[in-house]
């Protein structure tokens, strides 16, 4: 056709919407139970909540002697291992689900409805929520059983009410019909576990099963298992050696258990970690939630509406597919259904992917934390660190679980996109050429390398060139197999991106390594359980008379004890302190006489000549302790 036959050409029109496609309009629910009058009501308990709670506290100090604030400004004691951590799980699964439906709601705060100053009443709002869920979390600092019925109140009012707003309203228009409903069985779930809790508490509190007192921390038998776990003596492992090499499958078992996280009796997560793990996965769901129906339902409808015009459209651009515009439309159905498997599969692969990563990170969480109780210090860090609270580790400490969740979100979004790209490569260029026997451009490309190929087996007279070939193709491999690496491990914070070197220079990292550093200082299980030995033997734990004339008898029979226990008890101490890493370089010997060089890490490097007889002395009092 020449120009002026193209221009009186009479095109079809397109329609924008066939007739066989019906979309669903769903118009503005508004719940019996309005969320602006709700929302009002519940601010107003949860502030007479709190102030019977500020009284309950003021009380409780009084009662103990104790001066100063009402102690309600921290809703529960992060560092501390015998706490209900359950509850402050619940409570931040709640929260965070709340902070998710403010960036797609058209009213982030509830009281207004003013869609032109949306960005100020979200900061608004970010204040708010964290404030609304406050009084569930500090209804269970007390230990008492006020606090447990007020918790008991609240919980069951934020549950009935959720619930009965999802029951009048399964549709809203955003996003998906169902994206409100599905997004809130998360916060459904945490909501009703709030509701079986308190109860439960009130229940034991009733029968006396639950301790009331505010040093049950240093009086819990966690501490004193834990020591008697690192002082009890290890069972030799008779007929193996430690040279045999393992075999392939004991390898692969080794390496499928390291991603499998398996509770140990005698080690307990701190809270921050478990709120973490929670939090972590609440994310994970939402943001795959957020990914599939924004997506998967949008090119279910551009596939659905793909009709005989399509052929006209693609000529436009060159695209001759076939002369059959019926089969034309099948091929591209059938293109446009490939492209949505390989979404859903990449989608399926990012969140496999990140739950391996999550429980990967649970089980180096245990071995790091592990290691520095035990000092352990250059194996976790890489270098000489001292483990000692400053502002930096405070921030962290206090940001890390907000971190982790926004470097998990963050990194899904690159994840899917890259494997969803990787996905389409793969199939298009690989897998539908080969069953088609057409269209095989890959290999045509390959092929027509031949030179190249054929120059990298010339390795007699062409050496060099051939290993720069080579190191061409491993360079661009070098550069794949580490934007991979970093890509799939964005969402972790536990490993550094950059090498061991610098990995100071990673923000995630730095967060993560001052997070420990506080865990460990604030929290060590062995400080702990001496603590409360301590005040166990200095009688601050007799709660009435007839508890101390138990500690007058118990002196007396502790005056006949034998002078082998008292020694026995004396080789422990001084087994503790011994081989304790981080004390080494704070003793005057090594001060005054060792050199910054004779210790790596805190642990001692002897030298050839009294090497043998430091050895000796650091074994006897560890024989000793582990015999009995």
């Amino acid at each position: 056709m020449d120009e002026e036959a193209l221009l009186d050409y009479e095109y079809p029109v397109l329609d924008p919407l066939p007739p066989r496609v019906q979309l669903e309009i769903i118009p503005p629910c508004d719940p019996t139970a309005d969320d602006k009058l709700y929302h009002i009501c519940i601010t107003a308990v949860s502030l007479v909540v709190m102030l019977i709670l500020a009284i309950l506290a003021r009380r409780t100090k009084l009662g103990d002697g104790q001066r100063g604030l009402p102690g309600l400004l921290s809703p529960v004691n992060f560092l501390d291992h015998t706490q209900h951590k359950g509850l402050a799980v619940a409570v931040f699964g709640v929260l965070f689900c709340k902070l998710c439906g403010l960036v797609i709601s058209p009213n982030p705060l509830p009281f207004v409805t003013d869609p032109e100053n949306k960005q100020n009443w979200m900061i608004l709002a970010l204040l708010y929520y964290p404030a609304l869920c406050y009084p569930l979390l500090a209804c269970g600092t007390l230990h008492n059983k006020v606090g447990y019925v007020l918790g008991s109140l609240l919980s069951w009012t934020h549950f009935s009410v959720l619930v009965w707003q999802k029951i009048d309203c399964p549709k809203t228009p955003q996003i998906h019909k169902h994206y409100y409903l599905f997004s809130s069985l998360p916060q459904i779930a945490c909501l009703a576990f709030l509701s079986f809790q308190y109860p439960l508490l009130l229940f034991k509190g009733l029968k006396g099963t639950e301790k009331n007192n505010a040093s049950e921390d240093l009086n819990s038998s966690y501490y004193r298992d834990y020591v008697k776990r690192i002082l009890q003596k290890k069972p030799s492992s008779i007929g193996t050696s430690s040279s045999e090499k393992p075999s392939l499958g004991q390898r692969i078992v080794a390496a499928v258990k390291s991603y499998i996280y398996m509770p140990e009796d005698v080690f307990r997560f701190p809270m921050k970690l478990a709120i973490s793990g929670v939090v972590s996965f609440i994310a994970l769901y939402q943001m795959a939630l957020i990914l599939v129906m924004a997506v998967v339902p949008t090119l279910q409808i551009a596939r659905m509406g793909v009709t005989e015009e399509i052929a006209y459209l693609l000529a436009g651009f060159k695209i001759h597919l076939s002369s059959d515009n019926a089969e034309v439309v099948k091929i591209v159905v059938y293109y446009m259904w490939c492209v949505e498997v390989c979404y859903v599969v990449a989608l399926t692969l990012v969140c496999l992917v990140n739950l391996a990563m999550l429980m990967r990170s649970m089980v180096l969480h245990r071995s790091n934390l592990k290691g520095l109780y035990r000092g352990d210090i250059y194996n976790v860090y890489n270098c000489q660190r001292s483990i000692r609270p400053s502002r930096p580790a405070l921030v962290c400490w206090m940001g890390y679980t907000s971190f982790t969740a926004a470097h998990l979100c963050l990194g899904m979004i690159i994840q899917t996109i890259v494997f969803f790209f990787c996905l389409l490569a793969a199939v298009f260029f690989i897998i539908v050429p080969v069953l088609h026997g057409e269209n095989l451009i890959l290999f045509k490309l390959l092929g027509s390398m031949w030179p190249f190929w054929g120059s990298l087996f010339l390795m007699t007279y062409l050496l060099f060139p051939v290993n720069v070939l080579i190191g061409v193709l491993l360079g661009l491999w070098r550069m794949v197999i580490t934007a991979l690496f970093n890509i799939v491990h964005l969402g972790r914070t536990d490993i550094s991106l950059l090498n061991r070197s610098v990995e100071a220079f990673d923000p995630a990292y730095r967060c993560y390594a001052h997070y420990l550093k506080i865990e460990v200082s604030q929290s060590h299980p062995v400080m702990k359980a001496f603590c409360g030995m301590l005040l166990q033997s200095a009688g601050q734990d007799a709660d009435s008379p007839q508890r101390e004339r138990d500690l007058v008898q118990q002196e007396k029979k502790q005056q006949k004890v034998s002078a082998a226990k008292r020694a026995r008890a004396h080789w422990r101490l001084l087994y503790t302190l011994v081989n304790n890493p981080s004390l080494v370089g704070t003793r005057s010997h090594f001060i005054h006489h060792a050199a910054a060089a004779s210790f790596l890490n805190g642990s001692l490097k002897p030298a050839a000549s009294n090497g043998s007889e430091r050895e000796t002395e650091t074994k006897e009092p560890a024989e000793t302790a582990a015999g009995n």
